[in-house]
């Protein structure tokens, strides 16, 4: 009797998980009266906002073995990801997460993953690299380089994309997510991420990550910085200015939509799985960027993060009604 054959996913995140404590009024947490309780973490948010397109995704993390660890493994399946490699690791807490919300601009945010987070536990010898290596796209983040053994069972999960034969439209990302917090100096860091560049074929950043990652803030020339260390797609996103892609032969810009800014907070992370969908179905970069773009832009008129992830017609439907400012092509 043979083996099955690992399972092929669309995509597979790797990372970040928390429970999101998110305030339903904005303001100071002290004035706060009602809060909401959802499943978060950038990783993992990407998993669900790509699973929200229909994609075929799993998240790779570690919970506490409590009652917020059991709301997240019994909650993913119900957003369509496969929780098959999310474990518990004994004698830490799934962490939580709280933020606030000062409207257009200003949402800090409070982590509570002391003594250390459970996805920060991850450890090479636990990777399913067989369904690493078959997944159409590999999205991992800067914090998972941040401390051991993490760090190394990323490093790992890089270099079998990169000994794998990747198929065309195949990609492994890494998402800049840069948070001081979770680091010993800015320094440790770029040297995590030039490792990690090496095995990455999509780079997406804002302008302070860029320059942790390839110390440019300017737009285009850290896009041009992070294209030198190998990667095929270099996004920079520009906040109020907007977002910038570019490629070898390709560069594409648009500004931002006008809207009501409620909650900020999971536009990247919609902003994340919109171009995970771009990338399944093999669209352009222009394309790709305005439906990212437009993804971004639904989630930050939400209070929530994971639960305001939108579908793919409702992005549609936003750019009819919300035409992007002409995109700049060179």
């Amino acid at each position: 009797m043979t083996n099955p054959a690992p399972h092929a996913y669309d995509v597979i995140t790797m990372g970040r998980v928390s429970v999101d404590i998110y305030p339903q009024q904005t303001g100071p947490l002290e004035d706060v009266s009602t809060f909401s309780k959802s499943v978060g973490g950038s990783a993992t948010n990407v998993a669900i906002a790509a699973a929200r397109h229909g994609a075929d995704a799993a998240v790779i993390t570690r919970t506490g073995n409590d009652p917020f660890g059991r709301y997240i493994a019994r909650t993913l399946p119900e957003f369509g990801v496969a929780n098959a490699f999310v474990e518990t690791v004994e004698g830490l807490n799934t962490p939580v997460a709280f933020c606030e919300i000062f409207p257009p601009d200003d949402f800090p945010l409070y982590f509570y993953r002391a003594p250390k987070a459970p996805d920060l536990m991850i450890t090479a010898k636990s990777l399913p690299l067989h369904e690493i290596e078959r997944a159409k796209i590999f999205w991992t983040t800067v914090t998972g380089l941040s401390e051991e053994p993490s760090r190394q069972a990323h490093h790992v999960a890089l270099r079998a994309r990169s000994e794998a034969t990747l198929a065309r439209g195949m990609h492994t990302v890494l998402d800049l997510d840069y948070r001081s917090m979770f680091w010993s100096s800015p320094e440790a860091a770029t040297r995590e991420v030039a490792v990690a560049l090496e095995h990455a074929t999509v780079a997406v950043g804002n302008r302070e990550e860029c320059e942790v990652a390839v110390g440019e803030t300017d737009p285009v020339r850290a896009a041009d910085a992070l294209l030198e260390r190998g990667v095929e797609i270099a996004i920079v996103k520009q906040g109020p200015k907007g977002v910038l892609a570019k490629t070898r032969d390709e560069f594409v810009e648009f500004r931002p939509h006008h809207i009501d800014v409620v909650n900020g907070l999971g536009s990247g992370d919609g902003f994340g799985g919109a171009l995970t969908h771009g990338l399944l179905q093999g669209w352009g970069l222009e394309r790709t960027l305005a439906f990212c773009n437009a993804a971004g832009a639904i989630v930050a008129t939400r209070f929530e993060c994971s639960t305001a992830m939108p579908t793919s017609d409702e992005i549609e439907q936003f750019l009819q009604d919300n035409p992007t400012e002409e995109a700049v092509n060179a």
